[in-house]
């Protein structure tokens, strides 16, 4: 199916992929795991078309069809229903010349349209179409509404449900869960293991990982390496192999330094010159046996606020909405102290949202009472910040501005405390992945020293 060799990519003269290689065979279902920055996305845009690669080949099969979810949120008139049947671009192709057949069309030519939409069960589309929206959170009601009367972020589960539906024969998955409630997730966990075809998946979900893939693709210095079963299998597996490998350069080591003592011994005696000029020749021949490093661990420090009395945010009968439509939520009685630690849960459209921002200060109560700390900073984290990030500047021309008491190199440091270390900083957004875009985010609204943090 996917036969990738000698792959070499570079984001200026960084080299993101370096002599990859590697076959995934038609059918299997492989996850994509790697650290932030480390190519996975780029992988994937590659294998897509959207790159050129700078040397080796990527080589599918010869009718192959393969599909990416969209980058961009799809708009416009068009029914969420009638978007997705619209993405098997056959049937819809089919469709249309058997409608504007008359008769003069050749009859021959009408009964192979006919056969073609029989082979591939065109009949069935709208209930599978509908199936799929149904699992991603759509009911009946909302499949007929139009795409822009939803959000992006349902808008991107609708890009989802088209790609998902035209069933390419290599599926190209980045992050799908990101706008995915839980119900979502394990919707999609079983719709893939399911699925007939391949597909690539790159996720941070080990328990998606885990159920939905049967191998793992490591992306890992420009190189990589697939991996037999889930995530946790992954995870065993290479820690064996790293310990192999210090094992063996421990063992190279030893004789290394034994065969050193010898020449150094005997390097000088006439009786023993060509031995140690052997030894000498086989040191030379050691191969050497890189050590093996593992991931870096990062440890986010977020700067210390002063201490507020609690509670921080209280609310009493409190309801908020959009505009003139009836309230999302109502009734909120709510009680948030300076150490709580709480999780949002609940279906796609029943608030989650909508509650953080009335926490954050984003939207006003109608009605009841919201009661504020006068010293609280809130720090909010929503998808969309990432977005509006400046292509063309650095990771340092977006947090020095808030912090002008600092130096460079204590902006600097406070990056590097969310990993953008090194290089990673003063390069542009535009070149960071969509991880290392999140950690920008996250040290931009952590300038402030936020007492509460909202993540969303």
């Amino acid at each position: 199916m996917l036969h990738i060799n000698g792959l070499v990519y570079r984001i200026a003269g960084r080299d993101i992929l370096d002599g990859a290689s590697v076959h995934v065979p038609a059918g299997h279902k492989v996850g994509v795991v790697g650290r932030n920055g480390a190519g996975k996305s780029t992988l994937l845009r590659l294998i897509l078309g959207e790159l050129a690669a700078d040397d080796g080949d990527i080589r599918l099969a010869r009718t192959a069809r393969v599909a990416m979810v969209a980058q961009e949120a799809p708009g416009g008139e068009q029914s969420l229903i009638g978007h997705v049947l619209a993405a098997d671009h056959e049937r819809a192709a089919l469709l249309a010349e058997a409608e504007a057949a008359d008769t003069d069309a050749a009859p021959e030519r009408i009964a192979e349209v006919h056969q073609r939409l029989a082979d591939i069960e065109a009949h069935t589309a709208p209930s599978r179409a509908a199936a799929i929206l149904a699992g991603l959170g759509f009911d009946e009601a909302a499949q007929g509404r139009p795409l822009a009367s939803f959000s992006g972020g349902w808008r991107m589960r609708v890009a989802l449900a088209a790609v998902l539906f035209s069933a390419p024969d290599l599926l190209l998955l980045d992050e799908p869960t990101n706008y995915l409630d839980l119900e979502g997730t394990l919707w999609l966990e079983g719709y893939l293991r399911r699925y007939p075809h391949a597909v690539l998946l790159v996720s941070h979900d080990r328990d998606l990982l885990n159920r939905a893939v049967g191998a793992i693709l490591h992306v890992d210095r420009g190189k990589l390496t697939l991996y037999r079963g889930g995530y946790d299998d992954f995870e065993a597996l290479r820690r064996e192999r790293q310990a192999q490998q210090e094992k063996l350069r421990d063992r190279q080591e030893a004789q290394r330094k034994h065969m050193q003592a010898y020449v150094d011994r005997f390097r000088y005696k006439a009786s023993k010159a060509r031995q140690a000029q052997s030894r000498l020749k086989a040191i030379a021949r050691l191969a050497p046996i890189a050590e093996a490093a593992a991931d870096p661990t990062i440890g986010f420090q977020f700067p210390a606020p002063g201490e507020l009395r609690s509670p921080i945010i209280s609310l009493d009968g409190a309801a908020v909405g959009y505009g003139d439509d009836p309230a999302v939520l109502s009734g909120l009685d709510l009680r948030l102290d300076a150490d709580d630690r709480v999780a949002l849960l609940g279906r796609n459209g029943n608030g989650k949202t909508t509650l953080a921002r009335l926490l954050a200060g984003r939207l006003s109560a109608r009605t009841g009472e919201v009661r504020r700390g006068s010293k609280l900073r809130v720090g909010y984290f929503a998808q969309h910040q990432i977005e509006d990030l400046r292509p063309e500047a650095t990771a340092i021309d977006h947090l020095a501005p808030l912090l002008p008491a600092l130096s460079p190199a204590e902006v600097r440091g406070r990056l590097g405390a969310f990993g953008l270390v090194q290089d990673k900083a003063g390069v542009a957004v535009a070149q960071l992945s969509g991880g290392e875009r999140a950690r920008l985010v996250l040290a931009l609204i952590s300038a402030g020293a936020p007492n509460l943090l909202i993540l969303d």
